[in-house]
Formats: C-alpha cells, sequence, structure tokens
C-alpha cells in the first residue's frame, strides 16, 4: 500500500527525569591566537536581533554493544574532541559583551572555554516513542542555568553541551550553539569538524575555519538602498497575534513527500492538468516557471494555509513572510573565503493582504516568495548591513509575520557522526516559544531516498485542525489519508 503523500506524525507527552551528574568547562587543547583581554569584531549579520539567540538542537545514539564503550568513554571522546577543536574555532572559547551603541563583540578572559555537562536518566531510549520529529518533551535533554533569563548571551559559554545517558545504554546530545557566532551552514561545518575529530581520534578540520568577519564591515557613510520591511515595526492591526497568544499553541509535524512537493510545485507554476485544460505558457512563463523552486511554491503553500487557518482579518491587512537566503554564493568581489563559518545570509520579506492569500492563486503567492528570494542580492546584503548599522533593531517583531526556516538544506544527519554511527534523530526540539515560526526539516530515516520532508509548525489546537485541512489541500482535493 502506498504512503500518504501527508502524514501527520504525532509524538507522545512525556516527563523525563533528568539528573546532572557534573559540569566541566573545556578549555582548547592547545596555544589560541588569542589572549586574556583581546577581542574579535563581530559584524552587523552576526549581531543582527534574530541571531541574538542560541540554538538548541539534541542528536539521538543507539548503545553500541559490538565495543562494550562505557559511558566515561563516550564522554571523553566527545570532550577530547571538543578540546581539540577549539584551537581552530577558539572564538567559540569566548564570551559576547557590548561596546557602544549595544554592539556585541567576543572577548577572551582566563579560564572561559566551552561547557560540557554529564547527566542521566532512567528512562531508555524506546520509552521516547518516535524520534522522527522533534517533541517539546526533550527540553531537559538540553541544558540551561538555573533561572536562564530568556535570550541571554552575555558572558554565556558559546557552546553548551551535554551528554545524557539512557538505562538502555543509549545516549543523547544536547546542545546549544550561540547563532551570532554562526548561522546553519557554519554551524553544520562546526559539528562536522567535531564529529570527524571524535570519530579519528585527532584533529580533523576541513576546510580550515575563517573568522573575517571584517568582510561585512559597514560603509562609511551607510547607503541603505533598500526599505528593509523584514524590520520594519509594524503595529499589530490584525486579529492574528490574538489568535496565536491567546491560548498556548500546539507543535504540529507533516511528512511530506517527494511527490506531494512536486505537486505543489507543478500547480504553483500553472502547469497541472492536460494540454487542453491551459493555454500554453508564453517564453517569459517559462521562464517564471524555471526559476520557481520548489521552497517557493511549498513556502507560499504554508502561508496561505497558515492564514486561513487563524482566519485573520481584516482582509486588507498586510502580512509578511520572511526567510532566510544563504548569501555566499552571491558574494563575488570579493568573495567570501573558503572556511567561513559567520551569519552570510539575509532575511527575504514576501508581502501580501490577508485577501490575496485567502482568495487569490497559489501561483500569485509563490511569485511573491519567489521575488523576495531573488531579490537577496550583494547590494542587499551590504544594504543590510548599513541599515542595522544606522538603525539596529532593540527587538525582535512579530507583527504580522510568519517566518520559514529551512533546516531541509543542512546536512545535519551527516554532520553528526561522531563514531557511533547516524543519530536517531538530529534536529532542533522545542517551536512552541516562538508560534509565528515554521522549520522544515530533513528526514532521519536512513533508508529513506532524502526527497522526504517534515514540516513542523505551531497553532492554536483549533487553528491546528484546519491548518492540517488547508495543507493537505491541492487543487481543492484533500490528499492525505
Amino acid at each position: 500500500m502506498a504512503l500518504p503523500l501527508v502524514q501527520e506524525v504525532h509524538f507522545p507527552e512525556l516527563s523525563i527525569p533528568v539528573t546532572v551528574a557534573q559540569m566541566v568547562h573545556v578549555l582548547p587543547a592547545g596555544p589560541i591566537p588569542a589572549s586574556p583581554g583581546d577581542t574579535l569584531y563581530l559584524s552587523n549579520l552576526d549581531d543582527i536581533i534574530g541571531a541574538r539567540v542560541f540554538t538548541p538542537t539534541v542528536y539521538f545514539f543507539q548503545s553500541n554493544t559490538s565495543n562494550h564503550e562505557t559511558f566515561s568513554t563516550i564522554l571523553k571522546t566527545i570532550s577530547d574532541a571538543l578540546a581539540n577543536i577549539l584551537v581552530p574555532y577558539y572564538p567559540l572559547s569566548g564570551r559576547l559583551r557590548e561596546t557602544e551603541n549595544g554592539k556585541l563583540e567576543v572577548f577572551f578572559g582566563p579560564d572561559q572555554g566551552a561547557l560540557l555537562v554529564e547527566a542521566h536518566s532512567e528512562m531508555g531510549l524506546d520509552e521516547l516513542g518516535d524520534l522522527a520529529v522533534p517533541n517539546p518533551a526533550w527540553e531537559p535533554l538540553i541544558y540551561r542555568f538555573p533561572n536562564e533569563e530568556p535570550y541571554k548571551l552575555l558572558d554565556m559559554p558559546l557552546v553548551i553541551a551535554q551528554l545524557t545517558r539512557f538505562k538502555c545504554g543509549g545516549f543523547s546530545l544536547g546542545l546549544r550553539l550561540c547563532h551570532c557566532i554562526c548561522d546553519g551552514l557554519g554551524a553544520m561545518q562546526f559539528l562536522g569538524a567535531w564529529s570527524a575529530t571524535a570519530k579519528l581520534g585527532r584533529l580533523a578540520v576541513s576546510p580550515t575555519p575563517c573568522w573575517d568577519r571584517e568582510f561585512f564591515h559597514p560603509r562609511d557613510p551607510p547607503v541603505v538602498k533598500y526599505p528593509h520591511t523584514e524590520f520594519m515595526r509594524i503595529e499589530e492591526g490584525s486579529s492574528l497575534t490574538r489568535s496565536l497568544w491567546q491560548e498556548k499553541p500546539v507543535q504540529k509535524c507533516y511528512k511530506i513527500t517527494r511527490e506531494f512537493q512536486v505537486r505543489i510545485k507543478a500547480f504553483a507554476c500553472q502547469l497541472v492538468g492536460t494540454p487542453s485544460a491551459r493555454p500554453s505558457p508564453s517564453p517569459s512563463q517559462w521562464n517564471t516557471t524555471t526559476t520557481t523552486t520548489t521552497f517557493d511554491a511549498l513556502a507560499a503553500h504554508i502561508w496561505r494555509s497558515w492564514v486561513r487557518a487563524l482566519d485573520v482579518r481584516p482582509l486588507d491587512y498586510e502580512l509578511r513572510l520572511t526567510f532566510s537566503v544563504n548569501a555566499r554564493q552571491k558574494l563575488l568581489d570579493p568573495p567570501l573565503k573558503e572556511g567561513f563559518y559567520g551569519n552570510a545570509v539575509c532575511l527575504a520579506c514576501a508581502v501580501s493582504k490577508v485577501s490575496d492569500l485567502v482568495n487569490g492563486d497559489l501561483s500569485e503567492t509563490t511569485s511573491l516568495v519567489r521575488q523576495a528570494r531573488l531579490g537577496v542580492s550583494e547590494e542587499y546584503l551590504r544594504s543590510t548591513v548599513d541599515y542595522v548599522q544606522v538603525n539596529r533593531p532593540t527587538r525582535l517583531e512579530f507583527g504580522g509575520k510568519l517566518t520559514i526556516t529551512q533546516w531541509s538544506r543542512f546536512p545535519i544527519y551527516e554532520s553528526a557522526d561522531f563514531g557511533w554511527g547516524r543519530p536517531l534523530y538530529a534536529g532542533p526540539i522545542d517551536i512552541t516559544p516562538t508560534p509565528q515560526v515554521c522549520v522544515l526539516l530533513p528526514e532521519g530515516d536512513a533508508n529513506a531516498d532524502g526527497t522526504t520532508m517534515i514540516v513542523c509548525i505551531c497553532l492554536p489546537k483549533e487553528a491546528s485542525d484546519r491548518f492540517r485541512e488547508f495543507f493537505c489541500q491541492i487543487e481543492d482535493s484533500t490528499i492525505m489519508t
């Protein structure tokens, strides 16, 4: 029997008892090119308000009974590898502090380093349910300091890792990595170096990490050529925020097949149906079709389904869809150096009235997403850097906004083989604290063909039921079984 094109993946409600055994500060294993009192510059892309967070992820590993490794051996392997890679990735052994105008920088003091926490649980991995999708109940597997303030960054270790042993012999690695230091691809580079070093038992860094944050130094004087609607503060004049925050949202996950993605893209490009059913596209339409990506169509479909599910009013209110665009390949004169692991992404922004999202065609919304994506150029990135220099946003803006984060493009499973095989799950845990975010994840099944994707989104319970209904419809036909 063929699998459904869209399948909701459920996860259990759990309470995971975790006991912390010890906390160890991991220092670089050798000399680094920084002394106490030294500082490092962070670019405006690193220092932007949306990057002032820790990105929490968790990785589950099965017990390896073949080599009879003890948990203390696993802990030492992880710790030694971390100490080794903190030499070439030495900025991650520092701390953040504010300078003039609230800008952040990395500074170095004595005995800083990363934090490694040893913990254990009396549960087994098989008691955690299906390890296919993120579960907010996994939160105890990520270390947080007692009474830690939300969004606290200053004077915090920039790498916080918790290794938790389960009674079955399996274990998890919970990781918090400061987004100011790495974007998604940079984090994969760091994680890949850490895991390769653990696996080989010696330093394995490829490519050589490159700091070079001065590459994105603002122009003098700053030249802001675009309105940068993505950062604009918009007074909430719709029912959106009230609908999302009036009750605790629930996290829902949907597994979507490659066929579903192909159908969405085809319909968005106005190419669904027989030749007799639709006129032949003009050359300009074919050009649009060839530059429209699956992400463009899927993001548009998610945005429309989300707005419909929330029944946003008034209909003439303008909403925003934002998403990150990797700008590395757009930087040509000069190009970024190989091994750069800092933030090199721009926030693209599509804008549409509620009425157009609810009553318009998918192709029209897809075109808005496509235009926003293609609008991110080298000049747009430089304008972003200058905009932050002049205006420096100090708070996250949620007014009328949905943000889609595309983790599906990251080799997160491939980057996390520390010598104990591919993780059972690799990715985030809980997106409910920011319910105006949708996350696209790669499927973790090692036997999958790599084309299936997980869509995670948070909505109030009633709205989540409506979202499923709208999301599973293409051309007014329900395709979920």
